[in-house]
This record gives C-alpha cells, sequence and structure tokens, in this order.
C-alpha cells in the first residue's frame, strides 16, 4: 500500500484524475501479471538511474552504487548462481504513483519501489527483474517463488510474519485527504470523524484501522459512514462532488495526488496523517520474501549500505519522501499487533 492482503489496490497512491487515466490505459492491457518493459537499464556500469519516465514524480537521478561483495556472500547460493533478483510489484492494474506505475512513455514500470529494488540489487550485484501483477498475485508469485522479493509498500505486520520476513526501508503513514477549501482536519483524533464519510480501500491496513474507529465511535452513539470505490477516479470524482468528505490512504500517494492538483479547481490538502500500524507504533514498509528464505538479512544489509552511503537519501529526495526515511533497515521490526493486523 498499502498493508494489504486480500486486495488488489492500496489506493496507494492516486492521481489527478487524467494522469490516473493515462497509466490505466497503459496497465490495462497487461492482464494479472506482466513481465513485459518492467527494467530500466542503468546509463552504464556502477549507476542506477531513478526516476525515469516519472511523469513528474521525480526528479531522474542517476546514482552510483556498486557491488558489495561481503553482502552478496550473505546470499543463499541458489540466487548467486542465478544472478538475478526477481522483484514484485503489486501495481496492477492502475499503479500507484510515485511509488509504482506505468511511466510517460506508456510501457517501463517506474516509481519509487522498483526504483529501490534496483539499487538493493546493484549492491548485491544481482541482475534486477522487476515483475508487475495484481495485489494478490504478488503475494502468490512470493509463495511460489516466481518472485525472490516484494518491493511493493508492504506494510511489516505480525500476521504476514507467519509467511514471510521483512527488511524495513521506510515509514508507513497514512494520510486523509480532503478538498482544498475544506475546513476539517483529523487532529489526530478518532472523535473528529463523527458524522463524517470517508472511502477506504478493501483489504488494506488502513481499512482495519479506521473500521476500529468506526466501531468505538458506535459504541459513544457517534456515526461514522465508510464507503468504497473501484479505483482513485472514482474516489475523487467522489470526494470533488461531495458524496464523501475524506478519503484515507497511504501518504505517499497522496502527497503527491495534492502536488499534481494544487492549480486546479479539484486541489486537495491533506488534513491529517497517522501511522499505519496505530497509535502505539510507528508503522513500517519492508521489502518482502517468503518466510526461512535467507534473504531479510542480506537485503537489510544492502539497505543499510545505501542509507549509510547516502543513496538512500539520494532515492528518497527524487521521490520527494524524505519525511519517511528510516534510521535504519530492520530484520522482522515490531510490525502491526496480531490484533489489527
Amino acid at each position: 500500500m498499502s498493508t494489504h492482503f486480500t486486495r488488489r489496490s492500496l489506493i496507494r497512491g492516486i492521481t489527478a484524475a487524467t494522469a490516473a487515466a493515462s497509466l490505466a490505459t497503459g496497465l490495462a492491457a497487461c492482464g494479472g501479471n506482466s513481465d513485459a518493459a518492467t527494467s530500466t537499464d542503468s546509463a552504464k556500469s556502477g549507476e542506477v538511474v531513478i526516476g525515469q519516465v516519472s511523469n513528474g514524480a521525480a526528479k531522474q537521478t542517476s546514482i552510483k552504487v556498486s557491488e558489495v561483495k561481503s553482502i552478496r556472500a550473505e546470499l543463499p547460493a541458489a540466487l548467486k548462481k542465478n544472478g538475478k533478483l526477481e522483484i514484485g510489484i503489486g501495481a496492477l492494474p492502475a499503479g500507484f504513483p510515485p511509488l509504482a506505475y506505468v511511466g510517460s512513455d506508456q510501457k517501463t514500470l517506474t516509481g519509487a519501489e522498483p526504483d529501490l529494488g534496483r539499487l538493493v540489487a546493484a549492491v548485491l550485484g544481482l541482475k534486477p527483474e522487476v515483475k508487475n501483477s495484481t495485489w494478490e498475485n504478488l503475494f502468490v508469485g512470493i509463495d511460489s517463488g516466481k518472485v525472490d522479493v516484494a518491493f511493493s509498500n508492504v506494510t511489516d505486520t505480525e500476521e504476514r510474519k507467519k509467511k514471510y520476513e521483512f527488511a524495513s526501508y521506510r515509514q508507513d503513514n497514512l494520510a486523509f485527504v480532503v478538498p482544498k477549501k475544506s475546513t476539517w482536519n483529523f487532529d489526530d483524533n478518532y472523535e473528529n470523524l463523527a458524522g463524517k464519510t470517508v472511502s477506504v480501500s478493501s483489504g488494506t491496513n488502513q481499512e482495519k484501522i479506521l473500521l476500529e474507529w468506526k466501531a468505538k465511535l458506535a459504541k459513544e452513539g457517534k456515526k461514522l459512514t465508510v464507503k468504497y470505490f473501484q479505483d482513485s477516479n472514482s474516489v475523487y470524482l467522489a470526494l470533488s462532488s461531495g458524496k464523501i468528505d475524506a478519503y484515507l490512504g497511504p501518504n505517499p500517494g497522496i502527497a503527491y495526488h495534492n502536488g499534481q492538483v494544487a492549480n486546479t479547481p479539484n486541489a486537495t490538502r491533506t488534513a491529517g496523517t497517522y501511522s499505519g500500524a496505530g497509535a502505539s507504533l510507528q508503522g513500517l514498509i519492508a521489502a518482502t520474501a517468503k518466510k526461512d528464505s535467507g534473504l531479510a538479512k542480506p537485503l537489510a544489509d544492502a539497505i543499510n549500505y545505501l542509507i549509510k552511503n547516502g543513496q538512500y537519501a539520494e532515492w528518497l529526495k527524487a521521490y520527494n519522501l524524505s519525511n519517511e526515511a528510516v534510521a535504519k533497515s530492520e530484520v522482522n521490526p515490531p510490525g502491526l499487533p496480531l490484533d489489527n493486523s
């Protein structure tokens, strides 16, 4: 998201209506899985070019990064022999800018998530091969071994640790988006949702949090109405027409959308943020591999190498995500609790 076992979407990063329609057109023909046009080549050996054909989501940047033999040595033997890192992205059908979507050339999978996967692959001395799928098939791909690791806005949860292992790389923050003219703010208080109609993507951790607030309000004799829509265009049309008061989704996509529509009649703004793991824990987004695959530690070590040497900061800055930086990557850090994961 995302964040999200049972659904195709995080609504995760939603563009302006015209941009989303364009991206959806590029993705719709791809079906449930797509291996085509998902790799971008570095300008030259020892460099990874991020933000390519990003349609304004990022500043294209060439980042110098080379193989670190001591970290590569930690990889399972089969992966070293194969020489490729199969990176799973759950961005079908419509993508979620700025994190993962088809770029302005209508064929290349771009975004912060696949670009971080490419940086990590460079540290590991592996050729990145990015595989795009629906959200459900992302986890099927990990389970079946079709992909080695997912970089797809996956939230670290205790429930998911039953099947997967994690290397954290970004804070998981949610945000409420409202029309710019709206005076409503969340103010870190669920009681401010009383009487409101809010949209959320089903099967996501943000839905779980929102439904928990709805139940609390119901016990207080107050009503929160939750509505669902099939795609990002429908969400934002409902927001601009007043059918919903707010949408709760991942912070990166909402921040991107706000920028895209800033000078239009349908301008939006962020009306508050919240940790994706709830009030007592900072949620974390993590690289996700099959449990006991032996990948979590080398992935975390590769990310920490990028943090220590500045490439991680360059990557975040290019996508305007510096406010979601982590100090270090951790292997299986505390995740969203079982009672809310």
